[in-house]
């Protein structure tokens, strides 16, 4: 059964929150499908501010109007009352409106929706990203094969300015959560999804655990990783489990301001080098950066060269690129110095409390 946005005039802002409020108690567990019975999905979008009210909205409004409907929509508010009361009104029933019970953060807010969904596949979306009509549908097409796990979509910028910044290079979109230039351009296999846009099996998660809740973003701190680790976590539990990339599921993923200043980038890439350390102390390096090595060899290297050579065509704004290039590996390197050192201090949690 497909699901309905309640017919109110909610405002793109911060204004007009609706005066009705409408809850649903999720309760029971539906019974296993036959072999026969097609794949069940739920739709997770997980929020944690006001501030994206708009985006938020449109967010489950895209989930609603795929050409493939999800079986259930869940809404995780994570740690807001007020939003929370403001999301519980401006939804109809068939939205399920919950709160995070769980850890604060992204990871704790995931595994929230987890444990609320009752779908064979659950599909996350951020709540600042619009899913393509046809985004769920591509991505089921790849269960038909029991070995695949999940399936990441692209998450493609839509920049404040409707133009992409000249000195942020796009093999570094992954800094505003975006899918970078050096993931396949085709469908492939890769290490994990992006966290943007993805569908992971439910019995996952009944095998190897929930999200790690000690990794991944609280608010705005720009921590990350969290299904990058459970992934990783998939193919040491599991023989044979795949994650496949399918650039033809897109999702419109939107840059709010902050993100596209030089200081953000700066902070991320700090981040992403801490996050790859905890991945590292969590998975064995081996599995956790076999990625990011080819990422730092083969990809950014061509990416600085081409970022100089576009110079002699007249792009002055290449030197910016390069030199960020060189920025952004230093800095996620210093992070990953720094996480690693931290790492001697730290006790590495048991795998079996990673729970949903």
């Amino acid at each position: 059964m497909g699901v309905r946005l309640r017919a109110l005039h909610v405002a793109a802002g911060n204004g007009g929150a609706p005066a009705s409020e409408v809850d649903t108690v999720v309760t029971g567990a539906p019974a296993p499908p036959s072999q026969t019975d097609r794949l069940r999905v739920s739709a997770v979008v997980c929020t944690y501010t006001e501030a994206r009210w708009g985006d938020f909205v449109r967010a489950v409004a895209s989930l609603v109007a795929q050409d493939a409907p999800p079986d259930q929509v869940v809404v995780v508010v994570d740690h807001n009352g007020g939003l929370l009361a403001r999301a519980r009104a401006a939804f109809t029933a068939e939205v399920e409106v919950i709160a995070n019970d769980q850890q604060r953060g992204l990871a704790g807010a995931r595994n929230a929706g987890v444990h609320a969904a009752r779908g064979d596949v659950i599909a996350f979306l951020d709540d600042d990203a619009v899913a393509d009509p046809g985004w769920l549908r591509t991505m089921m097409t790849h269960f038909a094969d029991p070995a695949v796990m999940g399936v990441g979509g692209a998450a493609k910028a839509v920049w404040p300015t409707d133009r992409r910044p000249r000195w942020l290079p796009a093999e570094f979109d992954w800094v505003v959560g975006c899918t970078h230039r050096g993931l396949p351009e085709a469908v492939a296999p890769v290490r994990n999804p992006v966290g943007a846009s993805m569908a992971l099996r439910h019995s996952l998660f009944d095998v190897v655990g929930g999200f790690d809740t000690a990794m991944g973003r609280v608010g705005r701190i720009p921590l990350g990783c969290e299904e990058t680790e459970l992934a990783v976590r998939a193919r040491q539990r599991i023989p044979g489990a795949s994650f496949v990339h399918d650039p033809g599921a897109v999702a419109l993923h939107h840059v709010s301001p902050d993100r596209v200043r030089l200081g953000y980038f700066v902070r991320r890439c700090f981040a992403e080098g801490l996050s790859k350390a905890a991945l590292a102390r969590r998975a064995g390096a081996q599995d956790a950066l076999s990625s990011e090595r080819r990422y730092s060899v083969v990809t950014l290297p061509r990416a600085a060269l081409a970022s100089l050579g576009a110079v002699f065509t007249g792009d002055v704004a290449g030197i910016a690129r390069a030199v960020v290039i060189v920025l952004g590996v230093a800095t996620a390197a210093s992070g990953y110095v720094v996480g690693s050192g931290r790492a001697r201090l730290a006790r590495t949690p048991r795998r079996d409390e990673h729970r949903p």
